[in-house]
């Protein structure tokens, strides 16, 4: 039990533990920083989504402000980079302190939650963009994904079924952010899982408080499947 590996394991390697923490947040957040919109906008396109449109460095906005095949482009990098830090936890947890806290299979799938929680927060406040990132959806999706099937086949087909139902992205948004920890407790009932889900995905809601309060209010922009030549 990890109870019992914490309760034996001594100053020591509860400090090295406490230090591949701290490494793999770093490791994660800076990955995060690598925010597919604002790259490809900056450095291919030479102009900056975040001033165009609803400001955010998210896919949505950037669809609408540049659409083409660059979309793809940002996909990809929002998508690798949550791999990535997940990817880094497993390999840092396997090989940290002569891999003794790979012993414990409940150590990975905390360590996916804490790099994927970590990877938000760089994509949201990215340091080398003044902090101003996107929203989180694709990359929490991503991390749902890696972490399980189940909660991804609910968090993606809700997410889907609303903007289908609706064309509103923030509503399946706000779903994906509400949805993902009760799963999470659901499919993992611990605590430090529960911690980091709902940490994780009380960002993405709290990114959307703009869109909800638009929802609410009935002015919410409808997603098209075109570019939007008013944002220019």
């Amino acid at each position: 039990m990890l109870g019992m590996t914490l309760a034996d394991a001594g100053p020591r390697l509860l400090t090295e533990l406490l230090l591949l923490a701290l490494l793999l947040a770093a490791v994660a957040y800076l990955l995060g920083c690598f925010n597919g919109a604002v790259i490809v906008s900056k450095y291919i396109l030479r102009d900056d989504v975040r001033r165009h449109g609803s400001g955010n460095a998210g896919l949505t906005n950037f669809y609408r402000t540049f659409g083409g095949a660059l979309t793809f482009a940002v996909i990809l990098c929002d998508v690798l980079k949550m791999a990535a830090a997940v990817w880094a936890g497993q390999l840092l947890l396997r090989y940290w302190g002569g891999g003794f806290w790979a012993r414990e299979a409940t150590m990975f799938l905390y360590a996916k939650y804490w790099a994927g929680l970590f990877c938000l927060l760089g994509h949201m406040f990215p340091c080398m963009f003044r902090f101003r990132g996107g929203k989180g959806i694709l990359s929490g999706g991503t991390l749902a994904i890696l972490i399980d099937w189940r909660i991804a086949l609910v968090v993606w087909g809700g997410f889907l079924l609303l903007f289908l139902l609706t064309r509103y992205v923030s509503l399946g948004s706000v779903f994906a952010g509400v949805s993902f920890p009760f799963l999470s407790w659901y499919c993992y009932p611990d605590p430090v899982v529960v911690i980091l889900a709902f940490c994780a995905g009380g960002l993405v809601v709290w990114k959307h408080r703009e869109n909800i309060q638009r929802l609410v209010q009935g002015k919410e922009r409808r997603f098209h499947f075109h570019r939007d030549k008013n944002t220019q």
